[in-house]
């Protein structure tokens, strides 16, 4: 869709129709990731001209502008290779929202590992990285929005025995394909009586029962990292996703912790 200014112009027509159509106070754009010089390049041209899109519809309506953001990497480089177009959001986007989480998960099976950790004491897979990154990227404060996760990611453990942060597995545990829902982890939790560590290393939580191990933010970490992201005076927070929370508790505490 990026790679052409016929087919950006096309799709960036349909997201002012659809918005207009349902009301919507604007548009989000989630491109998990571009991977290539090539199409970080593109995905600057598509903010350049939605933004000029926008600005003109709004013009010619009298309506209010769209407001225009996108989920990103938690880090201003993607995966180590091209770097986000910075300027160009900073432009064009009123803000994005860096995914803060899946630091591990499927993907990586042979070890257990932190899903959302603030701070990595063994490397640079952290929050507080990739919040630095943006920010040392030249991004506006305003404009960072950090991610918080309501749910959590398990592993089946090769020892029981042996269940810390990076502990030996064989594969992902309980879940959808090894995820779990906020609520499904707390109820997870008590159904089978299993041990929950808060690690103050990471700012994460982790709880074990058995084989399964599933790694989260409970109400501790969360906040630690809105406190945080506080400190950083940057835009704001989000959960992906509401749905997953248990009565309220996380997006309460949240709430709470930013404004207080």
């Amino acid at each position: 869709m990026a790679s052409s200014q016929n087919s950006r112009g096309t799709f960036i027509r349909s997201t002012i129709q659809m918005a207009r159509k349902y009301n919507f106070d604007g548009v989000d754009i989630d491109w998990e990731y571009p991977q290539t010089q090539t199409a970080i390049d593109n995905f600057g041209l598509l903010l350049d001209e939605w933004r000029v899109a926008v600005n003109q519809e709004a013009k010619s309506t009298g309506k209010p502008q769209l407001l225009l953001s996108a989920a990103t990497n938690y880090k201003a480089v993607v995966d180590g290779g091209p770097k986000y177009p910075v300027e160009s959001i900073k432009r064009n986007l009123d803000w994005i929202n860096a995914m803060c989480y899946d630091y591990h998960g499927p993907w990586t099976p042979s070890a257990t590992g932190t899903l959302a950790a603030l701070y990595d004491p063994n490397g640079h897979v952290s929050t507080s990285d990739g919040l630095q990154s943006w920010i040392n990227a030249g991004i506006q404060k305003e404009k960072l929005v950090m991610g918080l996760p309501l749910f959590g990611r398990t592993w089946k453990l090769q020892n029981p025995s042996v269940n810390g942060i990076g502990a030996p597995a064989v594969g992902i545990g309980p879940g959808n394909e090894g995820a779990m829902l906020y609520s499904e982890v707390q109820q997870f939790n008590t159904k089978n009586k299993a041990k929950v560590v808060y690690d103050t290393s990471t700012v994460s939580y982790y709880s074990v029962a058995g084989t399964s191990w599933i790694g989260y933010d409970d109400v501790s970490s969360v906040q630690k990292k809105v406190e945080y992201a506080r400190s950083l005076n940057i835009g704001g927070y989000f959960l992906w996703t509401v749905v997953g929370d248990q009565d309220w508790k996380i997006s309460r505490l949240a709430s709470k912790t930013w404004t207080s």
